[in-house]
């Protein structure tokens, strides 16, 4: 619990403010996809539940990050 605590705040920390990227793919039909960080941050997982905007291959777009059940997810996606 205090392991799970301490991640969540560290991610807090670190992502504070809507970071930026390009999206890598996004399968519309599955629901998701994976966006690269302008920063060199390792990808990041992204939802159909997290976007505000629709999303295409290519486009730039800002998002907020969340720790989510299997890594960080990519939330309030829109294009830049």
């Amino acid at each position: 619990m205090i392991y799970r605590y301490l991640t969540l705040s560290l991610v807090k920390l670190k992502y504070n403010t809507m970071q930026q990227g390009t999206v890598k793919f996004f399968n519309e039909t599955k629901g998701f996809g994976f966006i690269t960080p302008s920063n060199g941050d390792a990808e990041i997982f992204v939802h159909a539940s997290g976007l505000i905007d629709n999303i295409r291959e290519n486009d730039t777009v800002n998002y907020d990050v969340e720790e989510g059940r299997k890594g960080l997810n990519a939330v309030n996606v829109k294009v830049a």
